[in-house]
């Protein structure tokens, strides 16, 4: 056990993020994200679409960096974090140590990892070897669907996952003592980096994409524009850009956000999306339909903290929105602070890191 005047373990963690190139300081990299050249990375540079479409995924993925440079825990000193992509990979490794016991870890999330196709196992076995640790944060379901995985498992030291099992042959690859956690998405958004609207305009916003955009969900659109006409607002592009999310609070009171049943896999089918989670951190109400296995959302509705509807039932949905609507200041604050406390990516990666 640690003496009360131990120090505090010292790690700096380095986003592996494959719209970056170079190894250098997140902060850096979210500074100059916005204006980057994204033709290059793009298989048809002159697809006007396609390149909105990249500026989406490319701000997101910044805004990653941006959770990852504010990381925090009572038990750690963070150390400023970095950002590197598929061709700095190994300079996580190579750049020198500012102090003899800081430890190094490189962050992976989704399907990244795959980017450094049949080299990846050999990449994470080299950081491994030379001291870097691994946390990988698969919001799918990576280990039926990432191909590398059972060669990047046996390299893990944290592994947070939305399967409910991992594929059994995949996990027997993860050593002993990884530090798995069972979690869904969650917001990746600085805890309380915009303030609480204590009395937002009345209003609903519909969070969904064009790749969901189906009959079904077109069906709940037209059902809520009809009952609540101009309170009702839909935002069905490819994603809402990360820089337009604050600007909703004062807007609406409440966040209609889609599942994920159009996904075939089990365990997406039974999720749903980050959207329910970054409107909570701006005190929106989240009204999310049930998903086929119901999965954490329906402990958050247990607790308060989401309102949830019966799937194709378009009556249960607008009771759910009105439901919403009427939630008080007071219930919204608690909406807001436990989303900011618990429910952001760098919240539960520093603690998935502390506790390795």
């Amino acid at each position: 056990m640690k003496s009360a005047g131990a120090r505090r373990r010292r790690i700096r963690v380095c986003y592996f993020n494959t719209w970056s190139d170079r190894l250098e300081d997140a902060a850096d990299y979210v500074a100059r994200a916005g204006a980057q050249d994204l033709r290059p990375k793009v298989a048809q540079p002159a697809d006007a679409a396609l390149l909105a479409k990249a500026r989406l995924d490319c701000d997101w993925y910044a805004e990653n960096a941006r959770c990852f440079a504010a990381l925090a825990h009572p038990a750690v000193d963070f150390l400023p974090a970095w950002v590197c992509g598929r061709e700095s990979v190994l300079d996580v490794a190579r750049a020198p140590r500012s102090f003899e016991d800081e430890e190094r870890w490189l962050v992976t999330m989704g399907q990244q990892p795959q980017s450094l196709g049949p080299a990846a196992g050999k990449v994470f076995e080299l950081l491994a070897r030379t001291g870097v640790r691994h946390a990988f944060y698969a919001f799918d379901e990576a280990s039926r669907t990432m191909p590398c995985f059972p060669e990047i498992a046996p390299h893990l030291s944290v592994l947070i996952h939305d399967e409910a099992p991992l594929d059994p042959r995949n996990a027997a690859r993860l050593r002993p003592q990884v530090r798995g956690q069972h979690r869904s998405w969650v917001a990746n958004m600085v805890p309380f980096a915009h303030p609480f609207v204590a009395a937002p305009e009345p209003g609903i916003v519909f969070l969904g994409s064009q790749l969901g955009l189906t009959p079904h969900r077109q069906r709940q659109i037209d059902f809520l524009r009809k009952r609540f006409g101009g309170r009702f607002t839909a935002i069905a592009d490819h994603s809402l850009p990360v820089n337009g999310r604050a600007a909703l609070a004062a807007r609406f009171a409440v966040s209609v956000c889609p599942e994920g049943r159009k996904f075939t896999t089990p365990g997406m089918a039974a999720t749903h999306t980050d959207r329910p989670f970054w409107s909570g951190c701006l005190g929106l109400v989240p009204v999310s339909e049930d998903s086929r296995a119901g999965g954490r959302l329906e402990d958050l509705h247990q607790a308060g903290l989401i309102v949830r509807y019966a799937h194709g039932d378009l009556k249960a949905l607008g009771t759910a929105c009105e439901q919403a609507l009427e939630l008080g200041a007071e219930a919204r604050r608690r909406i807001y602070d436990h989303f900011n406390r618990h429910e952001t990516v760098g919240t539960v990666l520093a603690e998935a890191i502390a506790a390795a």
